[in-house]
């Protein structure tokens, strides 16, 4: 079973940086991950999604690469060609991998505008290891699946950011 994580971040870049440091654990095999999607509310309110991978690109390179395929054989690789890579993108932008883009987009109206959240999909992690390295990141949770014990470590980890912000401005 996954777990979905919604974290909110003071601006884009700290949103990616942090999406960017758990992709960086997944790589380490310390998290896995379904998806990892970053939402930016701008100051007109309207919510834009950053996700991982663009699908209607990756299908209309795929489509295109068939089409000229296809086109070859019937003589016409450059008809071939156009009508892959449209039809190769229509399928990319009607098909939804890992978190529903719907959904995202309402639950990132809770989002102040300028700002930022991440988005995460756990399938598996190692707990400890993870909110170790996650600690003094940032972010106020919004949104978790976890129960309660791994919910409070993590607003625990992600709160550690603030407690050494403060001791850090009351250091002369």
């Amino acid at each position: 079973m996954s777990d979905l994580v919604f974290i909110g971040f003071p601006s884009e870049e700290k949103a990616e940086e942090v999406r960017q440091r758990v992709l960086s654990l997944q790589r380490e095999y310390l998290i896995e991950l379904g998806d990892a999607v970053v939402v930016v509310k701008d100051a007109k309110g309207h919510v834009k999604l950053n996700q991982l991978m663009n699908l209607t690109a990756a299908g209309a390179a795929s489509g295109a690469l068939w089409g000229t395929l296809i086109g070859f054989i019937f003589l016409s690789p450059l008809v071939g060609t156009a009508i892959g890579a449209a039809s190769g993108a229509l399928g990319g932008k009607l098909s939804d991998v890992g978190i529903n883009d719907k959904f995202m987009t309402d639950a990132a109206s809770a989002l102040k505008p300028n700002t930022a959240g991440l988005f995460l999909l756990i399938r598996k992690m190692t707990t400890d290891k993870v909110l170790a390295d996650l600690k003094g990141v940032g972010g106020t949770l919004i949104s978790t699946s976890f129960d309660e014990t791994k919910e409070t470590a993590l607003r625990d980890a992600l709160a550690a950011h603030a407690s050494n912000e403060a001791a850090a401005a009351t250091t002369p």
